[in-house]
């Protein structure tokens, strides 16, 4: 087991830094960006941009850096200025790691037409001017440096700590319930099979699935906010975690802004939206689980032994099908803290998932580069968990 647990380890580390490589350089290369505001400005001529504005916010962003020395910066805070042992520069301080003010060549076609191109560097980034920026110590360590945008010049720990808290209430709560009514939901479908439940649960669990968290969000709100609202009947409110001020509610009365009651009444619809899509996927994947089971050799032996059929059900069948469910629970950790961001959008739940649809929409990378590291290693700790879970499940896996 300690070997392998340290194989695996090594191999997390690995596939880390390279899905971080990965996700930094597509969300670097994808259209928009900061220096699109700055562009638009000068395009509509409500400011003439300089190309010491460019620079300014280029650096501001590093974005003026070479792409791996960009990435190193923010993965192990590498390097931070002039590589320097005992005094003694390993690498020269003028090494050029990037560029700041690109140099222009204008062509001139036969027709006429004008085309301006980049070309060459008139202003290039060394390792000495690194000395003069601040940097974090690295992502891989902890740090995971400023917010740009959202909250400007705060440190993004800071950040996800105050959003964690309603993404863990949410996903936790929501997670639980699912676990709770989809598991035995799928088990009695499996054994009553072809019984007017079993129909009955496939037939919502295939609706459940099928239909996008998008649209039971909009739906749940239209029904049990809008219409119930204008209907005269107790109605929830559309989202938020908490009110802003004192609301009336029929059969309830005076609902106080940031009470019990109001945090509870906002949490149930996005609580009940993401139970009801996780119930849908999970009760189908243990039932067919069940049901491949209870076909085995092993399940027919032991009733016709005479072994009664709730021990034949919960020893023998429900042990061996919750090994694939084993697997689908290591998805569960990476979106108890990553979150639900479209349910969270459609609710105003100010979670994880959230904040990362506002970083990646505000151009605030270094947010959303967190949240997906942070996604990723969970992921990979799941996974983790799920492979010593397979011997607690089934005593014959040995992991070596």
């Amino acid at each position: 087991m300690t070997t392998y647990l340290i194989r695996r380890l090594i191999q997390m580390v690995i596939v880390a830094i390279l899905s971080a490589m990965l996700g930094y350089s597509l969300l670097y290369i994808a259209p928009g960006g900061p220096l699109l505001f700055l562009q638009q400005m000068q395009n509509t001529g409500q400011r003439r941009v300089t190309e010491e504005d460019i620079a300014r916010l280029k650096a501001r962003y590093e974005l003026d850096l070479y792409l791996p020395i960009r990435f190193t910066r923010w993965l192990i805070g590498f390097p931070a200025g002039p590589v320097q042992i005992g005094g003694v520069n390993l690498i020269p301080p003028d090494t050029v790691v990037g560029c700041a003010i690109p140099g222009q060549t204008r062509l001139r076609y036969p027709d006429g037409t004008v085309e301006i191109i980049e070309e060459g560097c008139n202003r290039v980034v060394t390792l000495a001017d690194l000395a003069e920026r601040r940097t974090s110590r690295g992502i891989m360590f902890g740090d995971f440096g400023l917010s740009q945008q959202i909250a400007r010049d705060r440190p993004i720990s800071d950040l996800l700590m105050s959003r964690l808290p309603y993404t863990l209430q949410l996903m936790g709560v929501s997670t639980l319930l699912a676990i709770l009514i989809g598991v035995p939901v799928g088990i009695y479908s499996a054994v009553r099979q072809y019984s007017r439940f079993d129909y009955a649960m496939t037939g919502i669990t295939f609706v459940g699935s099928s239909l996008p968290t998008l649209f039971m969000g909009v739906m749940a709100i239209l029904i049990f906010s809008v219409l119930a609202k204008d209907a005269g009947l107790p109605y929830l409110p559309s989202g938020g975690a908490q009110g802003i001020r004192n609301y009336d509610i029929p059969w309830i009365g005076t609902v106080q802004a940031g009470s019990g009651l109001d945090r509870t009444l906002r949490f149930i619809m996005p609580c009940a939206v993401l139970t009801f899509f996780n119930i849908a996927g999970w009760s189908r994947f243990i039932r067919a689980s069940m049901l491949e089971v209870l076909r085995q050799d092993y399940v027919r032996t032991a009733r016709a032994k005479g072994v009664r059929e709730r021990a034949v059900i919960t020893k023998h069948a429900l042990r061996n099908a919750l090994i694939p469910f084993v697997t689908l629970l290591a998805g569960v950790l990476p979106t108890l803290v990553a979150g639900a961001a479209i349910t969270e959008s459609v609710f105003n739940w100010p979670g994880m998932g959230r904040l990362l649809v506002d970083a990646l929409g505000r151009s605030d990378y270094t947010v959303a580069m967190a949240i997906l590291f942070i996604s990723t290693v969970l992921v990979l700790i799941g996974y983790l968990i799920s492979d010593i879970l397979y011997t607690v499940v089934d005593p014959r896996i040995r992991l070596t």
